[in-house]
């Protein structure tokens, strides 16, 4: 059957080849147009017309404004939510170094600091407690100054004190929260890993925040005490007489009545001299007099006198003046000053010393001159008629109640007035000065404070 098929399919695959061989002759490529494609000019189309392209709108120029805006803006959210982003990202690293710093050094650093400040405190209320007993109203007697002075002394002690514990509460914060090995933590490695119980964690940053927080209060609290001692002192300060003196003149106003005569038990005819005192103004003019001393032919022989900024001392009259500027603050509150002012005739030498320290010195004032005997001396004023006679002796009187101006009139307190009859020294004058000291011991050989008389007139007074 084989033998068949065979020579079957060689004849149909013959047969088909000779098909296509046949096929390929027949077809031919033509490539030449089959229609008539010439126009002539006659016959000449008109073109067709097209719609116009789409054209955009032209922008205004708020168009274009607000187009900028809306790609600004957008810009801005896209930074801010790339900033938040990375916020984020370093506040969670940040919240993981913290929760490691703490779950290492928290605790021992915390039972430190709360050691620390509750020793600091027990020692704060000590020493305030004591300072309370010292405050206790006692006799008013020369012990109440002493108390009075040693009572300065312990606020002073007690605000150094409270300044050294910030100090040290300070350094010791800065040495335990320094340094892998601060506090008491030596012992924990600086490769150590966060506890893996996450609640531990938590427990220990809110007893460190607890412990934090109590530190504050007493930080606090100890700047409270701190502030309050020194308005206490100042207060103090302000109450108590300088240099232990234990009473003082008060004139309470500017009045051509208030003033105080001074009646020496000794003649001041001298040719030297030195004049000291302790003066709180409350009020300043362009001349106002604290010392004066004159007679009938010279009511000026003697004047110690402040201005608005100035302390000026004249002898024999005006035109011998001393004159130290910037002694007196006008805008300042009112505080305690030390003057003195000094003369000697044989070389004319005149100085001006306040606080302990020379002020102005000018030679050649009033040389020769000798103050005469027989004159009027006062405090807080000035006597323009000077020294009228009295009726029956025919001497001298002294505390009248005319002749007087009341813009020269001196308005505060007044205290320690002394008077000799040399130049004191330098190391003398400064010794005086001292508010600390007991100035009070040294007094003057014509015009001595507590001892010479001196009458106040028209509301001036003694206070202590």
């Amino acid at each position: 059957m084989f033998r068949w098929r065979l020579p079957q399919a060689v004849c149909a695959l013959s047969a088909c080849v000779c098909l296509i061989l046949a096929y390929e002759d027949d077809i031919e490529v033509n490539y030449a147009d089959t229609y008539y494609n010439e126009i002539s000019d006659a016959e000449t189309p008109e073109p067709t017309p097209s719609q116009t392209p789409c054209t955009s709108r032209d922008f205004s120029k708020w168009d274009k404004i607000f187009a900028m805006l809306e790609n600004s803006q957008m810009r801005e959210n896209m930074l801010l939510q790339y900033a938040n982003d990375i916020i984020k990202v370093e506040m969670t690293s940040l919240r993981e170094e913290l929760l490691r710093f703490v779950g290492q050094y928290g605790y021992s650093c915390g039972v430190a600091l709360e050691s620390a400040g509750k020793k600091m405190a027990m020692q704060m209320e000590g020493r305030i407690r004591e300072t309370m007993e010292r405050l206790k109203p006692r006799d008013q007697t020369v012990a109440a100054v002493e108390n009075s002075n040693h009572l300065e002394a312990m606020l002073q002690q007690l605000l150094s004190a409270a300044q050294m514990q910030t100090s040290r509460l300070a350094k010791l914060e800065t040495s335990c929260f320094s340094g892998p090995g601060a506090g008491m933590g030596l012992n924990a490695k600086p490769g150590s890993q966060l506890p893996e119980e996450a609640g531990g964690a938590g427990l220990r940053e809110q007893e460190v925040t607890s412990q934090e927080v109590a530190l504050e209060g007493v930080l606090a609290a100890m700047q409270q005490i701190r502030v309050e001692l020194g308005e206490v002192l100042r207060s103090s300060r302000q109450r108590l007489l300088p240099a232990g003196y234990e009473m003082a003149l008060l004139f309470p106003m500017r009045s051509r009545r208030i003033h105080t005569s001074v009646i020496p038990a000794v003649p001041l005819s001298v040719s030297s001299f030195t004049v000291c005192m302790w003066v709180k103004p409350t009020a300043v003019s362009n001349r106002t007099v604290l010392f004066s001393y004159g007679n009938r032919r010279n009511p000026y022989e003697i004047q110690l006198l402040l201005g608005q900024t100035s302390a000026l001392l004249t002898i024999g009259g005006e035109a011998h003046l001393v004159e130290a500027r910037d002694v007196v603050n006008p805008g300042g509150p009112s505080e305690w000053i030390h003057l003195c002012g000094a003369w000697s005739s044989e070389q004319g030498l005149a100085s001006l010393w306040a606080g302990g320290r020379k002020v102005a010195s000018t030679p050649g004032v009033a040389e020769g001159h000798i103050l005469p005997d027989g004159g009027s001396l006062l405090l807080g004023q000035e006597r323009n008629g000077c020294c009228p006679l009295s009726p029956s002796s025919g001497s001298v009187v002294t505390g009248f109640d005319g002749g007087f101006d009341p813009k020269m009139a001196f308005a505060g307190k007044m205290t320690g007035v002394n008077m000799w009859d040399k130049v004191l020294s330098e190391e003398e004058i400064s010794q005086l000065a001292l508010r600390e000291s007991q100035g009070c011991d040294r007094s003057g050989n014509m015009v001595a404070w507590g001892v010479t008389e001196m009458v106040p007139h028209g509301g001036a007074q003694f206070i202590n």
